[in-house]
C-alpha cells in the first residue's frame, strides 16, 4: 500500500459518491463545501443520475465526463453501502477516499462487518481509506473543504496543522486556532481510522513545509509504538502539541465513539512527552500553546529563564505567579541590567524582575530590549494595556528586536478591536500575541517544556547506558530470594540476605545476619506477602523469630534478610502495556502515593539520562532532594537502575512485569527490599484468566 497521502489530501480532482440535490442530505453539504475547490469536481447518485446537471450514475461514468483525475472519492452513503461503493471508486482509478458515515465498529456485530468489508477493499487495491465515522478534512491553502461543515470553508489559510481523532474537536480547535490570530495548514479528524491513522497523517506533515506546529488530539491508541515514532519523526522537525482525553473514566463514551479500545491517560501522556510532543491539559492551553511555538521557540536549554516586564502590577504578578507553580524559572536580573533599567525607569518601579515600569513611556522599547538581552534571561513576557497616547505596544516590539533577536511572547490588553489590530502586527512580525495572563503563561509553559525536551539526551548508543546486550530475566518462577540475585546482577543494590529451608537454618541465619531481620515467607507463587501475614519486620531474638515462623506456618521456605537503614521508599516497576509495549514507572512508596497516583512513567528501553528525568515528574519529589535533613537521591544512580530494568525487560519476552517495591533510598543510596518477577502469562493461562 502507498504511504503517499497526496491523492488525499492534495488531489487534482474529487468525485462525491452519494450526492444529493435535497438540503438536508450530507451529499448536499458536501457538494456544497466543494464548491469553491478549483480542481476537477463530479458528482454520482446511482439512483438519480441527472448528466445533464452533472450528476452521474457511477464513478467510473463521472470520471469518463471530468476533465481531470479524480484522486479523491468522497462517501456519503450509509454503512453498508460504503464497502461497495468504495471498490467502484477504485476501480475508476481513485487512490483515496473519505468515508464520513457512521454505524461500524462503534455499532456492533453488524458494524463490524461493515468495517471489515471496508478493510478487505483497502487491502486489495491500495486505496488511502481517511474514516469512517468522521465529518472530514480541509487544506485552506487548496481551497478544499471535504467537510459537511462548509464554515470550515471560511478558515483562513496559516502554517497550523490539526490532528483530531475526532472530526468535531477538529473543527473545534480549528476555529479557536483562528480566533486567536492563527491560520490552519490542514485540518484533519480521523474518526475510526480504519485506514489512515494520526501516525499517517503525522509522518505526512513532517515533510509538509506549510506546516510550522501541529496540534494532536487523541482518545484512543490503535498502535502506541507506531504513534511514538511518528511523533518523534514530526518532532523533530517541528513543534507537536498534544492533547489525550481520558483524565476522567470515560472510556465507554470514548470506545463507543471510534469502536477501539481505549488506553491509559497516564501511558499515553508520558510516551507521547517521550517521543518529544509538548503534553497539554486542555484545549484553550493548546492553541495558546501552537500560537506560541508556531512562530517562535527557545533554544535547547534544561532550565531557561523568564523575565517580564508589565505595565500593570497586577496583571504581572498573576503571570509571575503562575510561571512559579509552573515551576519556570525567573532569575534576577544581573546588575548589569538593573543600573540600565534604573536609567530608563522611575524610581519607585521594581526592577529586578518581573520589571514593573508604569505607564509605558518612550523608554519603553528599550526597557524591552535591555531586559530581553540580560545573560539570564531565555524568554521575554510582556503585558500591556493598549491606552489613549501611550506607546505603540507592536511597534515597541518591534523595535526591541523582539521576534527576531529575542523570543518574547506578548500580552495586549483592551478593547477587542484594539487588540485584533495589536495582535496582527505583532504576529506578523513572529511575535505570539495572548489574550491575558493565563494564556501567556500556556504560552511559557509550552516554549520552556519544549527547550527543556530537545535538552535531554536521548541516544542510547552515546550515553554509556547499554555498551552490553541487555539482561535477560532467567527461566521459570522466581521467588524473592531468586529475584534479587538477579537485580543484583544488574548492579541493583539488594540486602544480605539467606534462603532457608528449614526452621534451623533460619536460626543460623539469624545468628550470622544478627538483629534486626525481616522474615518472609519465601514462596514464588506469593505475590503479596504482607496480605497473608507472611512478613514480619524488627526480629532480634530466637523467641521472636520463632513466633514470625509459626506466624508464617509449616512446610515452607523462608527469607532472613538484615533490615535496611531508614529513608524514603519508592516504587519501580516495568511492566507490559497492552498498547504501548514496555514501560517503566516510578513514584513514592505507600498507600498515599497510590491514591494519587503520583508516578511517573517512560517507555523502555530508555537512555540513563532519560531515566534520570523521572523523578521531576513526580509532585512529591522535594522527598528525594534532603527535606528535613532525609537523604538526596543520587539521579545517575536511579538513571542507571531504571534503564537496567526497562531495558531487561524489553530484552525478556518471558517476562510480564518486574517490580521493586519497596526501593528504598538511604543516604548510603537505593537498596531493592522487595522483588517480584511475573511470567507472562501462557495462551491457556491468559484464556483462563478472562
Amino acid at each position: 500500500m502507498s504511504t503517499d497521502l497526496t491523492p488525499l489530501f492534495a488531489p487534482e480532482g474529487v468525485v462525491v459518491i452519494g450526492a444529493s440535490r435535497q438540503s438536508g442530505k450530507l451529499g448536499a453539504a458536501m457538494a456544497r463545501s466543494l464548491a469553491p475547490f478549483p480542481g476537477a469536481r463530479a458528482l454520482v447518485n446511482a439512483r438519480r443520475p441527472e448528466p445533464g446537471e452533472g450528476v452521474y450514475a457511477s464513478v467510473a461514468e463521472a470520471a469518463a465526463h471530468t476533465a481531470g483525475r479524480l484522486d479523491l472519492a468522497i462517501l456519503c452513503v450509509p454503512a453498508a453501502g460504503c464497502a461497495d461503493a468504495l471498490a467502484e471508486a477504485a476501480a475508476a482509478g481513485c487512490r483515496a477516499a473519505l468515508v464520513c458515515a457512521g454505524g461500524f465498529g462503534e455499532a456492533g456485530p453488524a458494524g463490524e462487518a461493515h468495517a471489515d468489508a471496508l478493510r478487505l477493499v483497502v487491502q486489495e487495491t491500495g486505496i488511502r481509506l481517511l474514516g469512517p465515522n468522521t465529518s472530514g478534512f480541509f487544506a485552506p491553502h487548496l481551497g478544499l473543504t471535504a467537510s459537511f461543515v462548509p464554515a470550515a470553508g471560511q478558515l483562513p489559510a496559516g502554517d497550523i496543522a490539526v490532528v483530531a481523532a475526532s472530526g468535531g474537536v477538529n473543527h473545534a480547535l480549528s476555529f479557536d486556532l483562528v480566533a486567536a490570530g492563527n491560520g490552519v495548514s490542514l485540518g484533519v479528524g480521523i474518526g475510526a481510522g480504519l485506514g489512515v491513522t494520526a501516525a499517517d497523517v503525522l509522518a505526512h506533515l513532517a515533510g509538509d513545509s506549510r506546516t510550522t506546529a501541529v496540534a494532536l488530539h487523541l482518545e484512543t491508541v490503535p498502535d502506541g509504538r507506531g504513534l511514538v515514532e511518528a511523533v518523534r519523526l514530526a518532532a523533530g522537525v517541528k513543534p507537536v502539541v498534544a492533547l489525550v482525553v481520558g483524565r476522567s473514566d470515560v472510556g465507554d463514551f470514548a470506545r463507543s465513539h471510534t469502536g477501539a479500545l481505549a488506553t491509559s491517560w497516564r501511558t499515553t501522556r508520558a510516551a507521547l512527552r517521550q517521543a518529544g510532543a509538548v503534553v497539554v491539559d486542555d484545549e484553550r492551553e493548546m492553541v495558546d500553546a501552537l500560537t506560541a511555538l508556531s512562530r517562535i521557540r527557545l533554544r535547547p536549554h534544561p532550565d531557561p529563564g523568564l523575565a517580564i516586564v508589565t505595565a500593570q502590577a497586577g496583571p504581572g504578578l498573576l503571570l509571575a505567579d503562575r510561571a512559579g507553580a509552573d515551576g519556570v524559572r525567573m532569575p534576577e536580573l544581573t546588575e548589569t541590567t538593573q543600573r540600565a533599567l534604573g536609567e530608563l525607569l522611575p524610581p519607585l518601579t521594581y526592577q529586578r524582575n518581573p520589571v514593573d515600569t508604569g505607564r509605558p513611556a518612550e523608554t519603553f522599547a528599550r526597557v524591552l530590549e535591555t531586559t530581553a538581552t540580560d545573560p539570564a534571561v531565555d524568554l521575554l513576557a510582556v503585558y500591556a494595556l493598549t491606552e489613549p497616547d501611550s506607546v505603540d505596544l507592536a511597534s515597541a516590539a518591534q523595535d526591541a528586536g523582539l521576534g527576531t533577536h529575542s523570543p518574547a511572547v506578548v500580552v495586549v490588553g483592551g478593547l477587542p478591536e484594539d487588540i485584533a489590530e495589536q495582535r496582527a502586527r505583532l504576529h506578523k512580525a513572529g511575535i505570539p500575541a495572548l489574550t491575558g495572563p493565563a494564556s501567556a503563561a500556556n504560552a511559557v509553559r509550552a516554549l520552556v517544556t519544549h527547550a527543556r525536551q530537545r535538552a535531554v539526551p536521548t541516544d542510547k548508543a552515546t550515553d554509556g547506558s547499554r555498551q552490553e546486550p541487555a539482561a535477560t530475566v532467567p527461566s521459570g518462577p522466581l521467588d524473592e530470594d531468586a529475584a534479587k540475585t538477579f537485580l543484583a546482577s544488574l548492579g541493583i543494590r539488594t540486602p544480605k540476605r539467606l534462603a532457608c529451608d528449614t526452621r534451623a537454618d533460619a536460626h543460623h541465619a539469624l545468628r550470622l545476619l544478627g538483629g534486626p531481620v525481616a522474615v518472609k515467607v519465601l514462596d514464588a507463587a506469593i505475590l503479596h506477602k504482607t496480605e497473608i501475614g507472611g512478613v514480619h519486620l524488627g526480629v532480634r531474638t530466637p523467641d521472636e523469630l520463632d513466633t514470625a515462623l509459626d506466624a508464617i506456618g509449616p512446610d515452607r521456605r523462608y527469607l532472613v534478610e538484615a533490615m535496611a537503614p531508614a529513608g524514603v521508599d519508592l516504587v519501580l516497576g516495568a511492566r507490559r502495556d497492552p498498547v504501548f509495549g514496555p514501560v517503566v514507572l516510578a513514584g513514592l512508596g505507600g498507600t498515599a502515593a497510590e491514591a494519587l497516583a503520583d508516578v511517573a512513567i517512560r517507555l523502555a528501553p530508555l537512555s540513563v539520562a532519560e531515566a534520570a528525568q523521572m523523578p521531576d515528574d513526580l509532585a512529591a519529589r522535594a522527598l528525594l532532594d534532603g527535606w528535613r535533613g532525609g537523604p538526596v537521591l543520587d539521579r545517575a544512580e536511579f538513571g542507571r537502575v531504571v534503564s537496567a530494568l526497562g531495558a531487561c525487560l524489553a530484552a525478556s519476552s518471558d517476562t510480564a512485569e518486574i517490580e521493586i517495591n519497596p526501593l528504598r533510598l538511604t543516604a548510603d543510596g537505593l537498596i531493592a527490599l522487595d522483588a517480584v518477577i511475573v511470567p507472562t502469562a501462557s495462551p491457556a493461562q491468559a484464556a483462563q484468566d478472562r
